[in-house]
């Protein structure tokens, strides 16, 4: 098999070509070819040219593409499924749920076109104004770069194209290294539902070339997913545009006081630590639990991590298949090792072979090590005792990141208490760290990014706010 970029709906051979292959078996996917120089500046031109044909299309039209792709992805939904899971090694069941979400993120885009108008002013606030009237609406401010990562190669990229389509703002995409194939498979659905071509490019590159892509003023807006290292500077090197930047998180899962965990909690808990092996920006890596039941937790936790088997992502019953590669494999590993240099006990798991590890349950790892301080992105879990859920809280808010933080409770005031002091994106109430309903703000604080995705809120972020006074 033989992919290429898709330059305005136009695939485009290139010398420079790499090999896609397995991250279960090193199996062969295909064979890519590279955007280059050219292929850079033929889809940028592109997109710059467009934004005022685009910008100016009914929103009607826009409406039915969305809905075209939405359908699209419901029909095709079993092959969607198994490109993801064969090119990202997602365990099946949650390709499957990846492609339902990425279904209803273009069904809710399509649904605020309808929603897109702004508001009515009264200006008339002092003497001298008075006869004024204003109204506000929305619209594309120009192009948009889309930089995605590989743990979500389809509804990821969604987040990024559906509000623009919405807008009717050009898109040039630059999926994941590792993930390009589920990106080009969307694109020529979104041709099929009759989206004009200029409207989308899909440039599998380099990062140096992802890089001038950045820079190039031709772009108004920018939306990163990715590591908070990366992200920060993309935002440091385009101050003039517009850029959302959805990065990295530390989340911690909080048992209240009040809560006893059932058996659903600690399901919840299990999934959120190890799904996927953890490689999932909300997935919960710390968990703390009141003093006197910790012993209890830590080894039920333990047992149920013990069940879990890397396998391959195509088998209908895993949750977990083998990091993306041996490299983040032994970055993972050699964290653990740092933590247990400084008192931290391996109860089970962090066994490796290759790029697959088995998950970990760590306890004492202390704060100002990477296991506790970082973003893991691997299926360990370090879980860490209380005595006042204060504690716990101050133990989360110490850290650089803030995307997302569940805790368990009944307790009003220890809610209240909670949402107050976290600097966080999200409170999670009675749900693990990795819940996300595709129609809620979704962002982080702190180290974990800048602006909100969720289609109207993305919408919100992208769109230019465009003033009419009259008198």
């Amino acid at each position: 098999m033989h992919a290429a970029p898709l330059v305005a709906g136009r695939e485009v051979s290139t010398d420079q070509r790499v090999e896609l292959r397995s991250p279960w078996d090193n199996a062969p996917l295909a064979e890519l070819s590279l955007a280059g120089d050219r292929e850079l500046a033929q889809a940028t031109t592109i997109a710059f040219e467009s934004v005022r044909a685009l910008r100016a299309t009914p929103t009607y039209a826009r409406r039915e593409w969305l809905a075209k792709i939405a359908d699209g992805l419901r029909e095709h939904r079993a092959a969607f499924a198994r490109t993801i899971a064969l090119e990202a090694a997602k365990p099946l069941k949650l390709a499957r749920a990846e492609v339902a979400r990425a279904e209803t993120t273009f069904r809710l885009a399509s649904e605020e076109c309808a929603r897109l108008g702004g508001e009515a002013l009264s200006l008339d606030s002092a003497p001298p104004f008075e006869g004024l009237v204003g109204a506000w609406t929305r619209s594309s401010p120009g192009a948009l770069l889309a930089i995605t990562p590989f743990n979500f190669p389809l509804n990821l990229v969604a987040h990024k194209l559906a509000p623009a389509f919405a807008l009717g703002m050009p898109v040039v995409l630059k999926p994941a290294p590792q993930t390009p194939l589920t990106a080009l498979m969307l694109a020529r659905l979104v041709l099929e539902a009759g989206a004009p071509a200029e409207i989308l490019s899909v440039l599998p590159t380099t990062n140096d070339h992802a890089g001038r892509l950045v820079i190039d003023p031709r772009f108004a807006a920018i939306s990163f997913t990715g590591s908070a290292e990366v992200g920060w500077a993309i935002k440091a090197r385009a101050p003039r545009k517009r850029v959302v930047l959805e990065l990295g998180g530390n989340a911690a899962c909080v048992l209240g006081p009040d809560f006893e965990p059932d058996d659903s909690t600690l399901s919840k808990i299990d999934a959120a630590a190890f799904g996927y092996a953890g490689q999932v920006c909300i997935k919960t890596q710390r968990l703390f639990v009141p003093r006197g039941r910790l012993d209890a937790i830590t080894e039920e936790l333990a047992r149920r991590a013990r069940v879990h088997r890397v396998t391959d992502a195509t088998d209908e019953h895993t949750i977990l298949g083998p990091l993306i590669d041996e490299r983040s494999c032994d970055r993972v590993r050699s964290w653990i090792d740092e933590a247990c240099a400084r008192g931290a006990r391996i109860i089970t798991g962090a066994e490796v072979s290759e790029n697959r590890m088995t998950p970990a349950v760590i306890a004492d790892a202390p704060e100002g090590t990477r296991l506790v301080d970082e973003e893991l992105f691997g299926p360990a879990l370090t879980i860490h005792p209380y005595d006042h859920v204060e504690e716990a809280f101050d133990s989360v808010e110490r850290g650089r990141y803030g995307l997302q933080c569940s805790l368990f409770t009944h307790d009003t005031r220890v809610i209240r208490e909670a949402f107050a002091k976290l600097t966080v994106g999200a409170l999670i109430v009675n749900e693990a760290s990795n819940f996300r309903v595709d129609s809620m703000p979704y962002g982080g604080a702190k180290d974990s990014g800048f602006g909100r995705e969720g289609v109207r809120f993305a919408i919100d972020e992208l769109a230019e706010k465009k003033l009419l006074v009259v008198r």
